[in-house]
């Protein structure tokens, strides 16, 4: 499918490859400056995406103005459990975050870029892109290669190709940190249903940094879990664990499946030449909740600025010059964020216990939470603005010692 008229075709201003978040936000920031912008997705809309679907604050702040959000529900408590033991829930009068289904919202992502001018074009696989050789005809232009042998010339190109990305390959994208989620639709009944409203259950698992999570959307519970990759089988067996503990091992699932989220390393490439990355295509998420779609949305909107002023550019000095600013910007903000994630995904796969009792038990610690999923901090916002939290994190830094905690005194109760 295409939209693609042909007052489009020849050479484009810029080209973004993938419409999920982070390239629907791209195309649709590039688009508003007037630009000439293909969006391109190598499957057909809406489709499938693995994902908890939880939209918190920054995400919330970084969507179009008046973007309605297709919220199936709106979250006021989160019930922690440890290894589905020692559960507490903690409530708040105003909402926390929305959760949505992933096919709706990356679908009305696309939607307002196409608003924005950009042209989409579906059924696109790109197999590599090219900035020498036959294919390119001058030093200004990026040639972008179908599956079949098409080519399409931009001035810019943007990859959001999803954590496996052709794009990131060829900017050189370095991963330190490679996790696998699973996950489960899971259809219930009203009653079922009903016990969920309003209501998430984080539970941190018997793995290394693991958790899983139960997330409601009406008449289905998206249910799931993640671990560091190497540990399939294990992750499968909490899965399995988890949802026959929460008493739903009955309802048959409409979707299974399982997905790779991958982090950059602190010194992973954001460019190369006019190519940029964004997203999980740059390795750009939160380490410790592995949290993706505030961080796509975030620099999707600045691989898209960025963009249109490599498209700008008459030299490749003046390119690399942009891009490098779009470094900049990515480092200065995500990449202090995603810094915070490390140390605090080092703390708790050593000491989840202490983790968790600050959450249920400690006041500040579950304000802190509230916070930071309704967007009015950061976690890296905390650590840079509150001195307790600053040498705390510090303390635990240097700490680094497996847990010897004694259990916290906390209602023992199902998860839910």
């Amino acid at each position: 499918m295409s939209s693609e008229n042909e007052a489009g075709r020849g050479v484009w201003d810029v080209v973004v490859v993938g419409a999920g978040p982070g390239g629907a936000s791209a195309a649709r920031a590039a688009a508003e400056t007037g630009r000439r912008v293909l969006l391109l997705e190598k499957a057909e809309l809406p489709r499938y995406k693995t994902c908890g679907g939880g939209i918190i604050g920054p995400s919330r702040d970084a969507l179009p103005p008046g973007f309605e959000l297709p919220l199936r529900e709106r979250v006021h408590a989160v019930t922690f459990s440890l290894n589905g033991r020692l559960a507490r829930t903690r409530r708040s009068k105003r909402m926390l975050f929305g959760l949505v289904n992933r096919p709706e919202f990356d679908q009305r992502l696309v939607e307002a870029a196409v608003k924005a001018g950009a042209a989409l074009r579906t059924g696109a696989t790109v197999t590599r892109v090219e900035q020498h050789g036959p294919a390119v005809p001058d030093r200004r232009t990026v040639a972008v290669v179908l599956a079949g042998g098409e080519t399409l010339l931009a001035r810019a190109v943007v990859g959001a190709d999803g954590s496996a990305s052709r794009i990131g390959a060829h900017v050189g994208v370095r991963l330190d940190q490679v996790d696998l989620g699973l996950e489960s639709e899971i259809p219930v009944p009203p009653e079922v249903a009903g016990d969920w409203a309003g209501r998430v259950l984080i539970d941190w698992g018997p793995l290394p940094g693991s958790y899983g999570w139960v997330f409601p959307k009406g008449d289905t519970l998206t249910v799931g879990v993640i671990s560091a990759r190497g540990e399939g089988a294990a992750t499968k067996r909490y899965l399995e664990d988890f949802v026959a503990r929460l008493g739903l091992a009955g309802f048959e699932p409409s979707v299974s499946s399982g997905h790779l989220t991958r982090c950059r390393t602190d010194d992973s490439p954001l460019s190369r030449g006019r190519v940029l990355v964004c997203g999980d295509a740059a390795g750009l998420l939160e380490p410790w909740t592995r949290e993706g779609i505030s961080f796509a949305l975030r620099s999707g909107r600045l691989a898209g600025q960025w963009a249109v002023r490599i498209a700008e550019a008459n030299d490749a000095v003046d390119a690399r010059r942009q891009a490098l600013n779009y470094t900049f910007a990515i480092k200065s903000g995500l990449g202090v964020e995603m810094g915070v994630g490390r140390r605090l995904l080092s703390v708790f796969a050593q000491r989840p216990r202490l983790l968790h009792t600050a959450l249920v038990g400690f006041r500040p610690a579950w304000t802190a939470f509230a916070q930071i999923t309704r967007g009015s901090t950061t976690l890296a916002g905390i650590v840079r603005t509150h001195p307790v939290a600053r040498r705390t994190l510090s303390a635990l830094d240097r700490a680094g010692r497996p847990e010897q905690d004694e259990a916290p005194k906390t209602e023992d109760r199902p998860g839910a």
